[in-house]
């Protein structure tokens, strides 16, 4: 049986767009009443983030140490 191979396709342009490690970004969902600030931090791309809770000091500590762009919902 003769074995076939295919090329892969060309990335489209989004997925060719390079990632800047230096830009940061945290969307803010709630601060609760307990005091924690639940969060979305992404590194490079907004739209790829990871869900995190913090107390408020914690938070403006992170936020000011990573050099954060916050963003509007």
């Amino acid at each position: 049986m003769p074995m076939t191979t295919t090329s892969a396709t060309a990335p489209d342009a989004a997925e060719q767009r390079s990632c800047d490690v230096t830009q940061k970004f945290v969307r803010i969902k709630q601060v609760r009443a307990d005091g924690l600030v639940c969060f979305e931090f992404a590194i490079g791309w907004p739209e790829l983030f990871v869900d995190l809770m913090l107390p408020r000091p914690a938070f403006d500590d992170f936020c000011l140490r990573q050099q954060v762009q916050l963003l509007n919902d």
